[in-house]
């Protein structure tokens, strides 16, 4: 794998943003009409079906998109051969979810649930042929080429979606929209990326590729039951409506920050990877994204808090309402994403799945354990030790760097900590601003741009370092658009 230099960082990263910004940004729009024409209750069916699926598409890559990224010298053989493997593990799986679906409906109560569980299983095969793909996009920092087909298939997926709900599909408009969406992404990276499955298979470089990848699929397989545990708690002790309302206040948090911190943690790993033998450069590079994605992640998620009442009453209507409290929690939660992501990053782009796992454990036998505590005391308290697990897991995630980097807890801390308190500050005063009186729409608006010149005025005057390096980097950025790197 070669170096690559900040002028090849800075595109890909664009490229990244691009096809993050533009997928969630059309698949904004798209949920929002989608929400006001359907029902709570057809998303907490949805949800709960996309959880096993999830599960199920975990086995499916094995963790080996991953080690291909991370291998320097992984070949044509090693592609093929890692997607033969999933191509059969999407076929096995989805036999066994077939058989299972009347049974998981009959736990649920809920016997629309066996025939969306059927259909929407397709989507494994899909994401066996993608993870290759994904993997091939990344090693190369092609990320251009993911920003064209994630776009071109979410505005196809969401006129499909948005057509099936209006003319009185309910929950089945989501799951053509979720299979189309699926099926436009492959078709279009088959015409954009030139890797094809060659007929090849290596046993050896399945295991040698395996021995990395296994600890990655044991720590994804932990991660999604974990992460899903509540949803499928929820939608068993509550009902499908309030399920929705639950997942529908994680999904703008979630919306805001897998685009941004996720664009910048896809383009890190092969970076990071890449310069593995030089410790000091990846502290640099892991410091960069860590400051970076939390100076912006950390007023969104702020000002999302404070303005979620009018947010949801102006986009979703007052059926949705519930959600609100979920929301603000779910702000606190994914604000912490940044610290999580980086150093998890770092370590896998070290080789050290080992470590990666035992961290995994940990988590998730510290967050079961509030769990069981919490579930006794309703949904919101559910929710409110997510935030709880979160904050405790940022000290054991950067625990590891204090050795591996020489990058302490204290000092990440440090670093973000400017753009925490200027975030604080900014809340504060946008909050204030909802008892001017005027109309929803308005105070909404106001609170808006009042929001972000206060902050990036704050950052200006205080001079904040990431605030420079983020102008820089704009610079570059449209620089780069006008020569060749883009």
């Amino acid at each position: 794998m070669a170096d690559h230099s900040k002028n090849t960082i800075i595109s890909s990263l664009f490229w990244k943003l691009m096809e993050r910004g533009g997928t969630q940004g059309i698949q904004f729009v798209v949920q929002i009409i989608l929400a006001r024409l359907l029902l709570p209750e057809d998303y907490g069916i949805i949800a709960l079906v996309i959880i096993f699926t999830s599960i199920a598409n975990v086995f499916v890559q094995s963790g080996l998109n991953t080690a291909l990224i991370q291998k320097k010298d992984a070949d044509e053989a090693d592609f093929s051969s890692v997607f033969y493997l999933s191509l059969l593990m999407a076929c096995l799986i989805y036999i066994v979810l077939f058989l299972a679906a009347p049974f998981i409906a009959a736990f649920y109560k809920i016997p629309e649930i066996t025939p969306v569980f059927r259909v929407l299983s397709i989507t494994l095969f899909f994401g066996a042929f993608n993870s290759i793909q994904n993997a091939v996009v990344a090693r190369n920092l092609e990320f251009k080429k993911l920003f064209f087909s994630s776009t071109g298939a979410i505005l196809i997926s969401g006129t499909v979606g948005i057509y099936m709900a209006y003319t009185g599909f309910g929950v089945w408009a989501l799951v053509g929209q979720q299979i189309s969406n699926q099926l436009f992404v492959t078709l279009i990276l088959w015409f954009t990326v030139k890797w094809r499955p060659q007929l090849l298979f290596s046993l050896e470089r399945v295991k040698a590729l395996f021995s990395f990848g296994w600890k990655l699929l044991v720590s994804a397989l932990i991660d999604t039951v974990y992460r899903d545990l509540r949803s499928l708690i929820i939608g068993k002790m509550y009902n499908p409506a309030m399920l929705g309302f639950y997942n529908r206040g994680q999904q703008f948090p979630s919306l805001i920050v897998s685009n941004i911190n996720g664009s910048i943690q896809s383009v890190m790993l092969p970076v990071l990877s890449s310069q593995q033998d030089n410790r000091p450069r990846v502290k640099d590079m892991m410091r960069r994204a860590i400051v970076t994605s939390s100076f912006i992640i950390f007023p969104m998620m702020v000002g999302l808090a404070v303005t979620a009442e009018p947010l949801v009453k102006i986009l979703l209507t007052d059926k949705w309402l519930p959600c609100v409290p979920f929301l603000q929690i779910f702000c606190a939660s994914y604000a912490l994403w940044p610290i999580h992501t980086a150093n998890l990053q770092a370590i896998n782009a070290l080789g050290r799945s080992d470590i990666f796992l035992k961290l995994e454990i940990i988590k998730k036998i510290m967050g079961l354990s509030i769990l069981a505590v919490t579930v006794f005391y309703g949904v919101y308290a559910i929710a409110l030790g997510q935030v709880l697990g979160g904050i405790i897991s940022t000290f054991i995630n950067a625990y590891p760097n204090k050795k591996l980097l020489n990058y302490s807890y204290v000092e990440q801390w440090k670093d973000i900590m400017p753009s925490l308190l200027l975030s604080l500050v900014m809340g504060a005063v946008v909050y204030s601003l909802k008892w001017l009186g005027l109309s929803v729409l308005l105070t909404l608006i106001i609170q808006v741009f009042a929001g972000v010149i206060l902050y990036v005025g704050l950052a200006w005057i205080f001079k904040l370092e990431c605030f420079r390096y983020l102008l820089s980097t704009v610079k570059d950025i449209f620089k780069n658009r006008n020569g060749e790197m883009v």
